[in-house]
């Protein structure tokens, strides 16, 4: 019964997103029609040439000549109703895999952040696009094979029945035994299929991700691990896949081979059924045996297909697994954040990435409008998180936080982010020139705007001397300018857009000295007025904040301002004072 359920569901989903194509799928089963029916008309005019030539001094040329030509004419229309069928079964396809790939593209965008972070990200990725093109080829091969074997088989039966009843039963009879095999050895195959699916996107992932981080595994030496971990994954392929396709492959020959007894009775009875002389010419035999061929043809056709299909639907189970994941948690409300001043409350906050292990709890903090909030503490106490609930990348599991007095879960998450301004310590830009890349937090700002942002945060000069300038085009992963580069860019990002509430996590960590000098500068203008939660490592770079907050272990352990902390001498003492000696004995 499992099988069963696993099997059919992901075909009925991908029927649901074919409904809309219905017209085409009509189109194509009427060009099926067409198709098989001349396709079966034209045995019977066989027949008859052949009993225009069955003896000798039997042949009659001018009985034969108009046979021909209507076979002729016959063959055309059949080479073009085929066409057609194709035309409207590849169009129904590939309609419907672009919908298919585009509600798993929409879901992706609305999926919460815990199922990103919690999933191989090269698997999503083999999801997204090797199991679809995986089921492409199942729908274009069994759509096909649907139209034209389900007419094929009643058409055929048809006229099976009208030269002779008795060989026919012999057909019907015998020819279902294929579809038992078939049905015995797909049931038993699905499995093997859908652990092929997986084991592929788990080769898919180790790819991505060893490609992505290339000169890492180079710098440690890893490559034969690396290589090793490939190879393994890789066999397990193998042995997966030669498994699955030798199991589904059984399919044919089995079939054929019960296709081959038909063939064999329907000759024997037929001739002895001549030879009797009950009247069935030796042209009815001959037009009787291509007609069983023609019945059994479907069969074998779509147990040939059957790996296709088994793949195919193997596929669909992934793609609508992420399909069907739930979306991030509704908002309570629609309520849009229109005038943003920067006031943010956090009551009573708790929150834990899985409830084994608890995080932040009984967190508060009340931050007024234009406040320098700087975030310290130990690797793991917190900081990065308290972002994230911020942004509402994830949601409290106990208590609230608050923009300007109104819970942020009432608010549409795009109004709050458009309030928050973010420079993280892994830099992100998309493939593009500098300009789009810049452009992204503004969508619509002119060549002025983004020049002047990146003045403001001095990436213009090194931006002037790339190729193209402002034009210049970078990877997806920026892979031809520096990381301090990178990070220049994403700051100009936030400078163009000039939000109320800043997030700077670690946003210099990859500048030079004396660069990040006048980015302090440049940043201390930005900030003025604005709400600014700053992540920082060195706290050399937040001596001059309105309130430091120090954590550890998910709770505010002490909280002032510098020379507040340094007098308390407690933990924040300790961490300035063993950087400060650190950062002297570097200097000598």
């Amino acid at each position: 019964m499992e099988n069963k359920k696993l099997s059919s569901t992901p075909l009925r989903s991908v029927l649901v997103y074919a409904k809309p194509y219905i017209a085409y799928l009509i189109m194509g089963l009427i060009f099926a029609v067409i198709s098989v029916s001349f396709t079966l008309y034209a045995p019977i005019l066989t027949g008859r040439a052949i009993d225009q030539i069955v003896g000798k001094g039997r042949v009659d040329l001018f009985a034969l000549k108009p046979l021909l030509i209507r076979l002729g004419v016959i063959a055309l229309i059949v080479a073009l109703s085929q066409w057609l069928m194709s035309l409207c079964t590849n169009k129904v396809t590939y309609l419907t895999i672009r919908d298919i790939r585009n509600a798993a593209f929409r879901r992706l965008e609305h999926l919460p952040l815990r199922y990103i972070d919690s999933n191989p990200h090269g698997d999503i990725l083999s999801r997204m696009i090797n199991d679809m093109e995986q089921i492409s080829d199942g729908l274009i091969m069994g759509f096909a094979q649907l139209f034209t074997g389900l007419v094929t088989i009643f058409g055929t039966l048809g006229f099976m029945l009208s030269v002779n009843v008795k060989i026919t039963l012999i057909v019907v009879i015998i020819t279902p035994l294929s579809l038992f095999v078939a049905r015995f050895i797909s049931k038993n195959t699905f499995l093997l299929f859908k652990d092929r699916s997986v084991t592929r996107g788990e080769l898919t992932s180790l790819v991505e991700e060893m490609t992505g981080e290339q000169k890492t595994v180079a710098a440690f030496c890893h490559e034969e691990d690396a290589y090793k971990q490939f190879t393994d994954i890789n066999e397990r392929l193998r042995k997966i896949s030669a498994r699955a396709v030798f199991f589904s492959s059984l399919t044919n020959p089995s079939t054929r081979f019960v296709n081959g007894l038909v063939y064999s009775f329907v000759g024997i009875f037929g001739a002895a059924a001549v030879i009797s002389g009950s009247g069935f010419t030796v042209g009815s035999l001959s037009c009787f045996l291509t007609y069983a061929n023609q019945y059994t043809k479907p069969f074998n056709e779509i147990s040939g297909v059957i790996t296709e299909l088994q793949s195919a639907i193997a596929s669909a189970k992934r793609v609508f697994e992420l399909i069907d994941e739930p979306e991030e948690v509704s908002d309570k409300g629609n309520e849009i954040l229109r005038e943003c001043k920067g006031n943010v409350k956090l009551s009573n906050v708790s929150f834990s990435y899985s409830p084994e292990n608890p995080l932040i709890s009984g967190l508060d903090l009340d931050v007024g409008q234009g406040r320098r909030i700087a975030i310290v503490g130990p690797t793991g106490c917190g900081k990065t998180t308290m972002i994230n609930l911020l942004m509402r990348f994830y949601d409290v599991t106990g208590g609230s936080v608050s923009v300007e007095g109104k819970d942020i879960r009432t608010l549409t998450r795009d109004s709050l982010r458009s309030g928050f301004g973010m420079v993280l310590q892994e830099t992100w830009l998309k493939s593009g020139t500098i300009f789009e890349n810049i452009a992204y937090s503004k969508p619509g700002a002119s060549r002025e705007e983004v020049i002047a942002a990146a003045k403001a945060a001095h990436a213009d000069s090194f931006i002037r001397r790339l190729p193209d300038g402002y034009d210049t085009v970078i990877s997806d992963d920026g892979s031809n300018i520096s990381q301090g580069q990178k990070q220049l860019l994403c700051i100009s990002r936030v400078m163009l857009m000039v939000p109320p509430m800043l997030i700077l996590d670690e946003a210099t960590s990859s500048i030079d000295t004396m660069t990040e000098i006048r980015i302090q500068r440049a940043f201390a203008k930005l900030i003025k007025g604005r709400t600014s939660f700053i992540v920082a490592h060195r706290l050399s770079t937040i001596i001059e904040s309105d309130l430091i907050l120090v954590m550890d272990k998910g709770h505010i352990i002490e909280q002032g301002t510098h020379e507040q902390l340094l007098e308390k001498k407690g933990f924040y003492y300790d961490l300035y004072m063993s950087q400060f000696l650190t950062d002297e004995e570097e200097d000598k």
